[in-house]
């Protein structure tokens, strides 16, 4: 029966069964949709973080194949036997150099201590650029040695200035020999950024095995 106008109620239910359909179908094709983005998300993420960069060591220092040149070149037997030479002449020279300035005395031993001490720089830096040639593909500023290698430069540079010093007689032999010692002080620090660097390196080498162990589940 109808009252006035208002239309008779409807026996069907459109609005409550149109919103069940649309909220249905909107889950339904949102679900099928983000399900392979969330699970390629996921995929990647585990990929990323399980598997370590083929051919770079954790230092970073070598890949695998400059890591065979390095132990293939023969200028890295060279720079094994030029490294410690140098180092015994800098400590040798530098008690000479400090004893000359303290007394005076043995200029002329203190002077040829240096010059034989530069004489070894020159070498090792010669050879030395062989060597990151042969093992990066470059004479200098390698990536793994960028910054032994400017300061490098700095030592070289040091170094020589003594020698045209010596040569040209335009300082004192008091100048001089503080020229050395700035030298000695720069190869100091450079001989320690060296043996750090390559303490890192070694040290990389039996870190791949501990970490397999570690990814699989393995005790260290």
């Amino acid at each position: 029966m109808r009252i006035g106008n208002s239309p008779a109620p409807s026996e069907h239910r459109f609005e409550r069964v149109s919103t069940k359909l649309n909220t249905g179908c909107r889950d339904h094709f949102t679900a099928a949709e983000a399900a392979p983005a969330w699970s390629g998300l996921r995929r990647r993420r585990g990929s990323g973080a399980s598997r370590p960069r083929r051919g770079v060591c954790p230092a970073g220092l070598y890949t695998a194949e400059q890591r065979r040149r390095r132990d293939a070149s023969p200028w890295t037997r060279v720079q094994g036997v030029l490294a410690p030479c140098q180092f015994a002449v800098f400590a040798v020279s530098l008690c000479l150099v400090v004893r000359c300035l303290a007394t005076g005395d043995g200029v002329a031993i203190a002077t040829a201590s240096i010059v034989m001490k530069t004489a070894l720089l020159y070498a090792i830096m010669i050879t030395g650029s062989i060597w990151e040639r042969e093992v990066f593909g470059r004479y200098l500023f390698a990536p793994a040695f960028f910054w032994e290698d400017v300061f490098s430069l700095v030592v070289l540079f040091l170094h020589t200035a003594y020698l045209v010093a010596l040569a040209t007689g335009v300082a004192s032999v008091r100048t001089q020999l503080l020229v050395a010692l700035a030298a000695y002080t720069a190869y100091a620090i450079n001989a320690t950024q060296f043996l750090l660097k390559f303490r890192t390196a070694r040290r990389s080498r039996s870190e791949p095995a501990s970490q397999a162990a570690v990814m699989s589940g393995a005790a260290p």
